[in-house]
């Protein structure tokens, strides 16, 4: 602006004395002048999770700021200064909360009074704080009727929307609200999303309704993947993501967490920026540049692999102690063994650190309870420990069927029945670990498992190929921004080499040269990493008290477990990258040869060349798994296998 007033005034003092360019020269500064001042004291800023008003003071200072800058440089090239006449209503809200609602229109008055004093002005009087309906104490995402929200009209939108996870937001919300929510939205985001997605969604949609030109919200870090993205990319293909944060620190009600930082427009972002510097344009998971994996495909040939393990629902695990005195008791009055209802049961730290010796009470998802009353002291435990909180359980199946786990994953067993062992990854972890579990230990659902038993596929898995997939791939979780591995983002999605694809039986590929090659750098590995864990000279293995179950390895006394207690997974693969853990990385650079081998790349390809060339695999797949399938009308219709 100040610029364009210079020009004008330059060019009319440079016209010809007397000349209509020369007289006309104020009348269009001041013109120009007017219209900025005009838009600008026009502009709006909304908030529309706005709790106690930072945004909106720091929204309100900002548009206080240029509105005076303007008059000032306007004054020095001999222009009318005005007095200042943006205020409180230049900034609107929507807050839940009636206490934090009030407190956001005494915070905007304070920074409207706090920046008149400063400047030198006269601050407002008679009263000094004034009534402010540009805030409304209202639910910002859902109308009492049920519909989306109404937002007012705004230029620009601001704001830290509220953070819950999809699994917390009925235990949270209740039912009804989040069965109301959940249609409302139905059609934008999915019911498995954060909550903070809802604000992304009902942001977009006042983009479409026309006045809006920005947008700028805060978000957990998770929108980068999963159900959360979904919001995020509509806006991607116009290229309207104009700057991003992907993962920054954050601190929020005390706690600290991860967040990312999004702003968009109405148009196409001339320069994106994603943390702080340019890039040619930003994906929908707040990447740049290279492969978009945003675009990859769940790949049926991956598909009935791998499983979250199960959710118990309840205090069903018990120690392994307790657990023997029970297989140890002469059999029950339907002449069956406890054994057929416990069972060894692993979560991700049993993984990446000591084994814990935890059992589980299993009845199975088909056992009516007059059954499972037969297994006497099994059931009077979880009878004790697990009804009286079941019961208050507002789901009516988890309430009825309170001797049963809440989600028992019934593919899953399916899956892994006859199996003797498969792999299992924490779903979340410092480390992406890939480990052995022997049947018939039951996962938790801190476990992904995987219904593998060759080492082949364990070796794919564990080679660095997979590992920067699932890290792109997937999301990440905590302070600590440990990556979180999911059946169907970060596996169904990796395309394993040819001829290797989870879909074959190991049968089917055990001659094969590089199939044989990466289970034989697998297997060294993995006995390597086994012998650090557990070193025979330390360890003893001790049947269990009935057959059928894995040998436990104990410590041979005192000194052997303190030593053991330090000998972790996690604890291992800090090591990598130094001279301690020179070892690993020598059997990892073994494994990530014979992996590539088996795609046809050099072992030294980079990791983004990896990443484009994995991309056009899956895309390659995807397209490929397109059948025709005869619909029921008999009209030809594609049937697209790999969004399934």
């Amino acid at each position: 602006m100040h610029t364009h007033i210079a020009a004008t005034l330059t060019a009319g003092a440079a016209a010809k004395p007397g000349s209509k360019a020369r007289r006309d020269a104020p009348a269009q500064a001041e013109t120009l002048l007017r219209g900025f001042l005009d838009r600008l004291r026009a502009f709006r800023v909304l908030d529309p999770a706005c709790g106690s008003g930072n945004f909106l003071y720091l929204a309100l200072l900002a548009l206080k700021d240029l509105e005076h800058q303007a008059m000032v440089e306007a004054e020095a090239l001999g222009l009318q200064r005005e007095f200042p006449q943006v205020g409180p209503e230049a900034v609107l809200g929507l807050e839940v909360n009636p206490y934090a609602a009030e407190l956001a229109r005494v915070s905007v008055w304070i920074g409207h009074i706090q920046w008149a004093r400063r400047h030198g002005f006269p601050p407002p009087s008679d009263p000094v704080l004034r009534t402010l309906d540009t805030i409304d104490c209202r639910d910002a995402v859902l109308a009492e009727d049920g519909a989306q929200a109404a937002w007012p009209a705004a230029d620009a939108i601001v704001g830290n929307p509220p953070f819950l996870g999809g699994k917390r937001q009925r235990t949270v919300l209740g039912d009804e609200y989040c069965d109301r929510l959940f249609a409302a939205y139905a059609d934008q985001v999915s019911a498995e999303a954060d909550l903070v997605c809802y604000w992304f969604a009902r942001a977009q949609k006042a983009f479409a309704a026309g006045r809006l030109q920005h947008a700028g919200l805060a978000s957990t870090n998770s929108i980068r993947g999963g159900a959360n993205r979904r919001v995020l990319e509509p806006i991607v293909p116009a290229g309207a993501i104009s700057t991003a944060w992907s993962d920054e620190p954050w601190t929020l009600d005390g706690a600290a967490v991860r967040v990312s930082l999004v702003c968009w427009g109405r148009e196409r972002a001339a320069a994106p920026e994603l943390d702080g510097a340019v890039v040619p344009a930003i994906h929908a998971d707040l990447t740049a540049g290279g492969a978009d994996l945003t675009t990859a495909r769940r790949l049926r040939e991956n598909a009935g692999v791998a499983f979250m393990g199960d959710t118990k629902g309840g205090a069903f695990d018990v120690p392994g102690e307790l657990a023997r005195k029970w297989l140890a008791l002469p059999s029950n009055a339907n002449g069956r063994p406890n054994a057929d209802v416990l069972r060894p049961w692993s979560n991700g730290m049993d993984v990446t650190r000591r084994p814990s010796d935890t059992w589980i009470v299993d009845f199975g998802w088909t056992m009516p309870e007059a059954e499972a009353a037969y297994y006497a002291m099994p059931y009077a435990h979880i009878a004790e420990h697990v009804r009286p909180v079941r019961a208050a359980n507002k789901r009516a199946v988890y309430a009825r069927d309170w001797w049963r786990h809440v989600e028992a994953r019934q593919g899953m067993h399916k899956a892994l029945t006859g199996a003797p062992r498969f792999i299992v990854t924490p779903t979340v972890a410092k480390h992406r670990l890939f480990a052995w579990m022997a049947s018939p230990t039951l996962p938790d659902h801190q476990l992904i498992a995987i219904a593998r038993d060759d080492e082949t596929a364990f070796g794919v898995l564990h080679s660095r190929f997979h590992e920067i997939w699932a890290l792109r791939l997937g999301t990440s979780l905590g302070v600590g921004n440990d990556p979180r591995y999911t059946p169907s983002t970060t596996f169904e999605t990796f395309p394993f080499p040819a001829g290797l694809t989870p879909d074959r039986p190991a049968a089917a590929y055990a001659a094969d040269p590089h199939a044989q090659a990466i289970a034989q750098a697998a297997q060294k590995l993995v006995a390597a990493r086994d012998h650090w864990l557990n070193p025979p000279e330390l360890v003893v293995a001790v049947p269990e008290v009935v057959p059928g179950f894995p040998d436990r390895l104990l410590p041979k006394d005192a000194a052997a477990a303190a030593t053991l207690r330090g000998r972790t997974l996690t604890a291992l693969y800090n090591q990598r990258g130094k001279p301690a853990g020179a070892w690993l990385d020598a059997l990892h650079r073994a494994l990530d040869e014979a992996v590539a081998a088996a795609y046809g790349w050099p072992a030294t390809i980079s990791d983004a060349d990896v990443l484009t060339r994995l991309l056009a695999l899956n895309r390659e797949r995807s397209a490929a798994e397109q059948v025709v399938v005869q619909d029921a009308s008999g009209v030809d219709a594609m049937l697209d296998q790999g969004s399934l």
